[in-house]
């Protein structure tokens, strides 16, 4: 049987449109929230790593549908959607010594959070005793768009999972300890995950 040229172009387009339709649609899952109580501008897809960016995955695992791993030698954080599969972010991590391990929950969560610097944070630099009485939430606010405060029985680590407004952080070790996403991620992650998730932190 033969196939004409015009043909074989539509069915080729066709092809390719259904392996296109396969994978993320980064567009559209980066594009503007005007909707945002401080509305979030389009994140430039050429600046973010493919790598860094949300996408769901294979993901082999024995913790339960609804948990949140964070692999931080891998700068990846993975919430697990259960049957082998993962949603999987890119994220910033806290610099050598200023990191949490193990075991928490997530305690609380809020949208455009307050951002108040810890007490050790103020002792260790002077600008951040300006802020003592907290920063609210806003584009300039380093929480970003959303947080979920982290406890171990029942009390506050001091460590969050949260937005930020330094999306060039992503992928690197460089926060006071905390875990950075991209604020259209932490969005994302936030809308998925439940108050008293299970947060595994893996260390190197």
């Amino acid at each position: 049987m033969q196939i004409s040229r015009r043909g074989f172009v539509m069915g080729l387009s066709a092809l390719l449109a259904g392996c296109a339709s396969s994978g993320p649609d980064h567009r559209a899952n980066y594009a503007a929230l005007p909707a945002e109580k401080f509305p979030l501008p389009a994140m430039p897809l050429e600046k973010l790593d493919p790598d860094l960016r949300r996408q769901q995955v294979a993901y082999v695992s024995d913790q339960a549908a609804g948990t949140v791993v964070v692999d931080t030698p891998a700068r990846r954080l993975y919430y697990i959607l259960g049957d082998g599969q993962a949603m999987r972010y890119g994220v910033g991590v806290g610099r050598e010594g200023l990191a949490l391990a193990g075991n928490a929950y997530v305690g609380r969560k809020a949208e455009w959070p307050t951002w108040t610097p810890t007490e050790n944070m103020q002792r260790r630099e002077a600008r951040y005793r300006k802020l003592a009485g907290g920063m609210p939430g806003g584009p300039n606010n380093p929480l970003g768009a959303r947080a979920m405060y982290l406890y171990r029985g029942g009390n506050d680590t001091h460590f969050r999972i949260h937005g930020t407004n330094q999306p060039q952080s992503i992928g690197l070790a460089m926060s006071s300890g905390c875990i950075r996403m991209l604020n259209h991620d932490v969005i994302d992650l936030y809308d998925r995950v439940l108050p008293g998730a299970k947060v595994i932190v893996i260390q190197a």
